[in-house]
């Protein structure tokens, strides 16, 4: 290896970790809000890609009738907790199973965009309602059930939603067209535009984030939930609101993944879950609640995938996993044990 392969190395690790790094960030929040370890982010990842795909090719994305489907089932539950006279909040349950899925069915069956950016704006309107759905109906009934009961559903969605999409899209991957054919050679590296763009929308939503959550009250709602949520109760805070947003803002995050990845590598129906493995042992790293060590945590992962295709590119799936092993075996040695309570 020479420093020019070196740093076509570093170049490949630097955007991978960028993605990596946009999974860990939307598994740390939704596990602090609502102390579910969301395996299925993988997925809007997938969606998000395979949405754009049919779209570029003059097609109804199958997603549009999962949200739809998923947008009725939702209002068919709320109705019957109401019955059992349960409090429902109608207004937020119209937004996200209403307004939104209506606008993406606008969109995508009469004026069907042919634009890039109009594309785009579609894609993350149709993936971004399917998590505030998604947690209303698998689970806010079990807000209350311990971490590893919620880790059990979230594999068994994580089959069901494969499932879909093998249905939805089918077997045969897909690419989409790049935001930028630019071509830059910095020195002797050759760089392409779609890089730069992975890399400036990953931290344009970073720090974006990191503004939303540090000086809107909706972020501080957030991050009270996450610390205390029976406190963040009392003080007036609609916890169950703060899952819906912290579940929008996951498959928000996503769907951009996804936009992001279909012009590098051709994305099939389970592909999102080897990039969602990824972000979790980023966030791993992270604890499941440092935000910056998560951020940390990717570049690491997405450096070491890249330098072990290199070098054993039989093994780099297992190198990159291997890694959690010190970092739990040394949080484990850090960390006090406290037993349940009975």
């Amino acid at each position: 290896m020479d420093g020019q392969i070196a740093l076509l190395l570093a170049q490949d690790g630097i955007v991978n970790g960028a993605v990596y790094a946009l999974m860990a960030l939307a598994l740390v929040l939704v596990f602090s809000v609502t102390r579910v370890i969301f395996i299925p982010q993988g997925e809007f990842v997938a969606f998000g890609a395979l949405t754009m795909a049919a779209l570029q090719a003059g097609r109804a994305p199958g997603t549009l009738w999962l949200l739809l489907a998923l947008a009725a089932l939702t209002l068919l539950v709320e109705a019957v907790r109401q019955q059992r006279g349960i409090a429902v909040d109608w207004l937020s349950s119209a937004f996200w199973a209403v307004l939104l899925p209506g606008l993406a069915a606008l969109l995508v069956l009469f004026l069907k965009p042919t634009s890039l950016a109009g594309q785009t704006c579609t894609t993350l309107l149709l993936i971004t309602p399917l998590g505030p759905l998604v947690y209303r109906l698998a689970y806010r009934p079990l807000a209350h059930a311990t971490v590893l009961t919620l880790l059990i559903v979230s594999v068994a969605l994580h089959g069901v939603l494969v499932g879909l999409g093998l249905y939805f899209f089918g077997a045969e991957g897909s690419r989409t067209t790049a935001f930028s054919d630019l071509r830059l050679d910095l020195g002797s590296i050759p760089v392409s535009g779609q890089s730069l763009v992975v890399m400036g929308v990953a931290s344009l939503l970073v720090i974006s984030l990191f503004l939303f959550f540090e000086h809107t009250i909706i972020g501080k709602a957030l991050r009270a939930t996450a610390m205390n949520r029976v406190g963040a109760r009392l003080m007036g805070i609609p916890t169950e609101l703060s899952g819906d947003l912290s579940f929008a803002l996951a498959a928000l995050v996503g769907a951009v993944s996804g936009l992001l990845v279909a012009p590098l590598t051709t994305v099939y129906y389970d592909t999102g879950f080897l990039i969602g493995l990824k972000g979790f042992v980023a966030a791993i790293i992270g604890g499941l609640t440092s935000y910056p060590l998560a951020l940390a945590g990717a570049l690491l992962v997405g450096l070491l995938e890249s330098f072990s295709s290199f070098w054993a590119s039989a093994f780099k799936e297992v190198i990159v996993f291997t890694l959690i092993i010190p970092v739990l075996w040394w949080r484990s040695l850090n960390s006090h044990h406290v037993e349940d309570e009975e």
